[in-house]
């Protein structure tokens, strides 16, 4: 597991955030963090877990067979899949650099990492439960709106942390982040649906689990 992490976090300072300053005294930590509190930073690779069901939120390259034909998302059941990760960026326009800390009502953008494309959603029906559809859409040089995710953290932390509970909203749409025990049989067999709906539920709390971690910018 170390070695993943460590040929995890190699990858990234090679090829991931070319489009964040890069810190030549920055460090890259491959966070397992039993009895550490580790802060999510822009930069870092992570899993998002499901906090109902356990499956990470995942991607691959087959598209809905109905809706918009976007490349599908799901909840996949297994944790050793790269598939799963995620890089977390900060919403077009922004100042935000590679090492800053996440506030609770920030909107982030979350880009999968293998196949570059940002979490997306829209008005588009979900194919199993008809709620809001959601996708990744895009590329390195292609982002719009529909790719903003407003983070709210559950409880009283500030910032968001590994392992804290925490929503994500839909800018766009109003649909919060969503997962339930409804499972795909042909795009992805034995994947749960990935969907957004419109009221807070238990069923769209997520948290950040495996990843690798970059550490907090200090200021000058």
């Amino acid at each position: 597991m170390a070695i993943a992490f460590f040929s995890l976090a190699l990858f990234l300072f090679l090829s991931l955030d070319s489009d964040l300053p890069y810190s030549p005294t920055s460090s890259v930590s491959a966070a397992s963090s039993e009895g550490v509190e580790v802060q999510i930073t822009y930069g870092s690779v992570l899993k998002l877990m499901h906090e109902k069901t356990k499956v990470r939120l995942h991607s691959h390259e087959v598209p809905y067979g109905s809706g918009s034909g976007q490349q599908s998302v799901t909840g996949f059941p297994s944790v050793d899949d790269s598939n799963s990760y995620w890089v977390v960026k900060p919403e077009l326009e922004s100042s935000a650099k590679q090492g800053d800390t996440i506030k609770s009502g920030t909107l982030i953008r979350l880009q999968h990492m293998r196949t570059r494309k940002w979490l997306h959603s829209h008005l588009h029906a979900s194919p199993i439960s008809h709620n809001l559809e959601v996708s990744c859409f895009g590329g390195e040089t292609e982002s719009d709106t529909g790719d903003h995710w407003k983070l709210t953290i559950e409880g009283s932390g500030k910032t968001w942390k590994q392992d804290q509970k925490i929503r994500l909203q839909h800018v766009d749409t109003g649909g919060y982040l969503h997962s339930h025990d409804k499972k795909y049989t042909r795009i992805a067999g034995g994947q749960q649906e990935v969907c957004g709906v419109r009221e807070k539920r238990a069923e769209n709390v997520w948290l950040a689990a495996e990843g690798v971690y970059l550490p907090i910018t200090e200021s000058k």
